[in-house]
């Protein structure tokens, strides 16, 4: 050994250093130290990979490498399929600034990876629907606009609907239905009911799955991908000012 053992210096194992990460909130560095960690089936591949060197390998180890490959595949799937993406975001998520789309939410090409076990995709999906909120509502509202755009029977619908209920408004402000409860409660269970059948017949219900199925299929795919950053990115001035003192 070139150096001597410290006897004054800090060991802390992996568990005590995630569990103060994840209280401290930086989860950017609980994220790079799990990639930096990958799963049992990362390891048995870089077994094969030092085989195949020494020209050991044979058909059985690929054959064991790719299943390996596919089951750490199939248990990140499967954990993000089955885990509730919404369980921490809360109705403050949406009350800040909508994150850059460009530098925040789209970053560059090193922002997105696959993530190297299940709990990380479960931390990456969770923290990544907090983060940008903001950002997949908007999306979850365009993609409704494009799929209403290619179902116009269903975006009729939708205007012929809220053309009546602003007739019932409009009435009820002019005539004062107040005044005939009765009359102005059957009013509103005969307009309740029209409106059902206006959007069944146009098959609203239809583009409202197509575009929540999308949207969610979209979501979870970005936030699996993206790689948690700090969430206060450096202004332009503190990165002059950090060069200027180096």
């Amino acid at each position: 050994m070139v150096f001597s053992a410290n006897p004054l210096s800090l060991s802390v194992p992996d568990p005590v250093f995630e569990t103060w990460l994840r209280d401290n909130r930086y989860l950017e560095i609980l994220d790079d130290h799990t990639a930096a960690h990958p799963g049992s089936a990362v390891r048995s591949t870089s077994r094969a990979s030092a085989a195949a060197g020494r020209g050991t390998v044979n058909e059985a180890s690929i054959l064991f490498t790719a299943a390996s490959s596919l089951s750490s595949l199939g248990s990140t799937l499967v954990s993000v399929l089955t885990v509730n993406p919404f369980a921490k975001l809360v109705a403050e998520d949406f009350a800040g600034d909508t994150p850059s789309w460009t530098l925040s939410f789209l970053g560059t090409s090193g922002s997105f990876s696959w993530p190297a076990s299940p709990s990380q995709a479960r931390m990456r999906v969770h923290e990544n629907i907090k983060r940008y909120a903001r950002n997949y509502a908007f999306l979850s509202v365009l993609i409704l606009a494009c799929c209403l755009y290619q179902m116009p029977i269903a975006l009729l619908g939708i205007v012929s609907s809220l053309l009546l209920w602003e007739l019932f408004r409009i009435s009820d402000n002019r005539w004062t239905l107040e005044r005939f409860s009765i009359f102005r409660q059957i009013l509103l269970y005969l307009l309740q009911s029209a409106t059902a059948i206006i959007l069944y017949c146009c098959n609203v219900q239809i583009s409202l799955f197509w575009a929540l199925c999308i949207s969610y299929a979209v979501m979870l795919l970005h936030a699996l991908l993206r790689k948690l950053t700090p969430t206060k990115q450096p202004t332009r001035a503190e990165n002059h000012r950090t060069v200027k003192y180096k």
